[in-house]
């Protein structure tokens, strides 16, 4: 049966509690935002897609911390065109610009993120680490394809860390991240949300500057989530800060030089 794709066109409201609790925390849920009878078919769509281009064959026990955390593969709409309805939905990009309070919202890049049984835990990291934007207006939707326990790995976040911004530490996710990300989170008092239970099709989504993590997963089954990465319409390229956001510079913003409008090829607008 065809993934449902009617849905993905229509805008939902989001409580206005919701959104004051977005800005003051960094992060919120939405629950419900993929209906619950499309959430089967379309993970068959985005999980199949993503196990076909995994590059990832080493055993877990071989590999570093990043490559334990998860199965990542990034891209999807660009790799599948049975994907792109999903990636490029503007029910969910809708929610993104109510969240940040802006009009409009481009992506800057989709990856599905699969916890194995056994997979370690994901460290303490802030995600515009890696992006070469000159904007805060940055979000990323994490919604699970199947129902997901704290056992199996649900992000927990340090409540009103974005306000810091970018913290540099020239690592990215690692255990140097989680060490010195946890000594930061208990210095500056940052309470922590713990990751909750979240039926298939809910969404986490939290901005690019707020410290998040995931423990492993201890359960036998994979933790299936997809991730979609917005930012507001007219940011920029900034400098690159470090050799991975240049690194993301060529790849996600088709190699724009800084300064230029961050509206390349690959960063259609998504809402309105």
């Amino acid at each position: 049966m065809a993934a449902p794709t009617e849905f993905l066109s229509q805008t939902i409201a989001i409580d206005e509690d919701i959104v004051r609790s977005f800005q003051e925390k960094g992060h919120a849920v939405v629950r419900g935002l993929c209906p619950p009878e499309a959430v089967a078919p379309w993970r068959e769509v985005l999980v199949q897609a993503a196990l076909r281009h995994s590059a990832e064959t080493r055993p877990l026990e071989d590999r570093d911390a990043y490559g334990k955390a998860f199965l990542q593969i990034t891209n999807l709409w660009q790799r599948e065109e049975a994907t792109r309805p999903f990636v490029l939905a503007r029910r969910f990009a809708g929610v993104a610009a109510r969240l940040l309070g802006v009009e409009r919202v481009r992506l800057y890049h989709d990856q599905a993120l699969i916890k194995e049984p056994g997979g370690g835990p994901t460290p303490w990291h802030q995600d515009q680490f890696y992006w070469p934007l000159d904007t805060d207006k940055t979000i990323t939707m994490w919604m699970p394809l199947t129902d997901a326990t704290p056992e199996m790995g649900t992000m927990e976040f340090a409540d009103g860390s974005h306000r810091d911004g970018f913290v540099e530490i020239g690592e990215q996710i690692s255990e140097f991240s989680e060490a010195f990300f946890e000594g930061f989170v208990r210095g500056r008092g940052f309470p922590i949300t713990k990751g909750r239970r979240l039926q298939a099709g809910d969404a986490t989504f939290h901005l690019g500057w707020t410290l998040h993590r995931a423990p492993g997963n201890a359960t036998d089954r994979p933790r299936e989530a997809m991730t979609i990465i917005y930012f507001a319409d007219g940011a920029r390229v900034s400098e690159p800060a470090n050799a991975f956001q240049e690194a993301d510079r060529r790849a996600w913003l088709d190699g724009l030089e800084p300064g230029a409008p961050a509206a390349g090829a690959l960063n259609p607008v998504l809402f309105p």
